[in-house]
């Protein structure tokens, strides 16, 4: 039986989220979502957010349906997650087979000095997601259930909403390239190839 109150590490999860990720195209919100796919290993197919909080679900829905063929995963905050809470509305009706989001719930603002979220009061992110229309949708506790979401996000059908819970911990930054003419520029590369930048 699982312990309702049980706590994933934050690397644990994105780690195994981005598991032999293959072309998986990934979006990071601001913050600790940028350092924690860093820290799994940085990638062309990665655009971490360094600014433009609550911007990262309407980014993925956004790429998501200009590139149908390929796997789209956002991972994001609590935080940043509430700020954008209509943007599941919005996923719901454009419905994108390709699109998953993992919100990496630690009830805090991790960005501003650690205060408790709305998330810690017992809003269920999940719950609004599946009444939005996001039918594949769930709270997250155990690893396995992260792996779970790791395999719809790369061979499921989605959209997919993971709201997984983890411990409110703070790590040592690993930090993605901080240039955003580069991000934007590699991202652009691996997404539409090298022709590109001539288009």
């Amino acid at each position: 039986m699982n312990n309702p109150n049980a706590l994933l590490h934050r690397r644990d999860v994105v780690n195994e989220l981005l598991r032999a990720r293959s072309e998986l195209l990934v979006i990071a919100g601001l913050g600790a979502p940028n350092w924690d796919i860093s820290a799994a290993g940085d990638s062309p197919n990665n655009f971490p957010l360094w600014g433009a909080m609550g911007a990262a679900s309407m980014i993925g829905l956004g790429l998501a349906l200009a590139q149908p063929k390929r796997r789209v995963l956002v991972i994001t905050g609590d935080g940043e997650m509430l700020m954008s809470i209509g943007s599941l509305a919005t996923i719901a009706v454009e419905a994108p087979a390709n699109l998953t989001i993992a919100v990496l719930d630690n009830e805090r603002y991790g960005e501003t000095g650690m205060q408790k979220t709305h998330t810690a009061a017992g809003v269920d992110l999940a719950g609004i997601a599946a009444a939005s229309g996001i039918r594949t949708s769930r709270i997250v506790r155990t690893q396995a259930e992260v792996t779970e979401i790791r395999d719809l996000a790369h061979e499921g059908r989605g959209p997919v909403f993971a709201q997984i819970k983890i411990n409110p911990e703070a790590l040592g930054f690993v930090m993605p390239p901080v240039d955003g003419s580069i991000l934007t520029t590699r991202f652009r590369q691996a997404v539409l190839g090298d022709d590109s930048l001539y288009n």
